[in-house]
């Protein structure tokens, strides 16, 4: 299905990343610019990213639009949506059929209806991932740091015994497009120490923070001690700067720390009782939602759970799209709708930003946008379907997406942006770019979109050049 263009712009993409990384980790440390930045007050201590990754179709989840079934032969130019709308908690606001735990509780949270991405040429996830998870369109001359390394460097942990960045449900090998994701899973220049902890499976998470089984502590402290011994050690040190090592040291004594601390029990979702568990398990982006509602009950800062990337698989619905966005629909309603029900009975919604996103939308007609020279990604026909494989978003779309927030000083029942009823269905009112949606999550946690590293002695900053401007219609009462 991949294009030669396309297999050629993924390679030259790739080379771009390595160039960056390598330079990255001769760098020196970075030093915050203070001067002239004023912050915020903050109206969240914590974020989940809930990450719809391989594009989520605004038309068959959040913004519904016109709908037929299904039937041979029909004109493709007749539906926008596969999904029925259902009514929601917000009056007069619909969602798609599928989604009705979210329904029930979207009157606690708030839609951007208006999310937009550019136009990066060859629309690659990767690409777009990047961009979405960093602020920076790739590529560029350094390795950029992920927004939750961003919250970990400036912020800092809520509880020093908890890494305070965690990434779960991602795993980073043996999938495809594995070292894309790596680029941005990262803390890039900032060091590792202010990287994710990576828990692909998180009902092993417990595992993940617990000594090796017959290992007594004294043990694994003395192989912990030659570890770092042979890490100071090792060859191509010398491309490395003195910072880089000292950051990759800190990470080695950040993870010795939690080996022992008691919020170590924090990772373990079997401690919830049976009937806690079964409200969030529709698989692993389920039990991730509730291993994050523990981490930041016990003092994480910035956690992201994702129903995973893998290509062709799970939201990346290349074909079957209807199908395949049903059983999403499955996966993700109930554990959703059970994290900010949970969240608020525990008095953590009002300090905790959850935030449902994806990195574009999908269309069954256009890619991209209208005008767009990205090559069409898709076999199923733009004229009239002829079998139910047809049926469902097939094709990237940039021009309009929705993002879904919960708590964090965010408007309860509330309605920002709008896209046209009728293809194409770009953003018609107050667009919300990937900077200015990054620049409202910054100032939530009472960080400015202006804060600046400088990198060798020029300004590196949280939003592309420091011009992220938050959306102040979403906070309030």
């Amino acid at each position: 299905m991949r294009s030669i263009h396309e297999a050629a712009a993924r390679r030259d993409f790739l080379k771009s990343l390595g160039a960056a990384a390598t330079a990255t980790l001769a760098l020196p440390e970075p030093r915050l610019r203070a001067e002239g930045v004023v912050h915020p007050k903050a109206t969240a201590d914590a974020i989940i990213v809930l990450w719809m990754a391989g594009g989520m179709a605004a038309p068959d989840t959040f913004d519904p639009k016109k709908h037929k079934p299904f039937e041979k032969g029909l004109a493709v130019a007749d539906c926008i949506s596969t999904f029925p709308s259902i009514p929601t908690a917000i009056d007069g606001v619909r969602i798609c059929q599928g989604l009705e735990g979210i329904a029930g509780v979207l009157d606690r949270g708030a839609l951007v209806r208006s999310h937009v991405q550019p136009d990066l040429g060859s629309i690659l996830h990767s690409r777009h991932q990047y961009h979405w998870h960093t602020g920076y369109v790739p590529p560029q001359t350094v390795a950029c740091p992920h927004i939750g390394a961003w919250m970990a460097r400036v912020l800092g942990p809520n509880n020093p015994s908890l890494p305070a960045f965690v990434n779960i449900g991602q795993r980073l090998e043996g999938i495809g497009e594995n070292e894309e994701i790596k680029a941005f899973t990262t803390a890039g220049f900032f060091g590792s120490e202010f990287g994710p902890m990576n828990l692909p499976f998180p009902e092993e998470a417990a595992a993940a923070v617990r000594p090796p089984e017959g290992m007594a502590p004294g043990r694994f402290a003395d192989r912990y001690k030659h570890y770092k011994a042979l890490l100071a050690a090792a060859p191509g040190r010398e491309h490395a700067s003195d910072h880089h090592q000292e950051s990759m040291l800190r990470s080695l004594d950040n993870a010795h720390r939690l080996l022992s601390a008691k919020e170590r029990a924090a990772f373990d979702i079997a401690l919830e009782p049976p009937e806690v568990r079964e409200a969030y398990d529709t698989g692993r982006f389920g039990r991730g939602c509730l291993l994050a509602r523990r981490l930041v009950e016990h003092g994480a800062r910035y956690v992201e759970v994702t129903t995973e990337y893998v290509p062709f698989l799970h939201w990346d619905t290349h074909e079957r799209g209807h199908e395949t966005v049903a059983r999403m629909h499955a996966e993700i309603d109930r554990p959703i709708a059970a994290l900010v029900r949970d969240l608020e009975a525990r008095r953590l919604l009002d300090r905790t930003l959850v935030i449902i996103a994806s990195e574009f939308s999908r269309d069954m007609i256009t890619e991209g946008r209208p005008g767009s020279k990205a090559a069409d990604q898709a076999s199923s026909p733009k004229d009239f379907l002829q079998e139910p494989a047809h049926y469902g978003q097939h094709r990237h779309f940039t021009g309009g997406s929705t993002v879904v927030l919960f708590g964090g000083g965010i408007k309860k029942g509330f309605v920002h942006g709008r896209t046209a009823d009728e293809r194409p269905c770009l953003a018609v009112e107050d667009p919300v770019t990937i900077t200015d949606l990054h620049a409202t999550l910054f100032t939530a946690m009472g960080i400015s979109p202006a804060t600046a590293f400088d990198i060798e002695g020029r300004p590196f900053y949280a939003t592309e050049d420091g011009k992220g401007r938050a959306v102040e219609a979403l906070f309030g009462a």
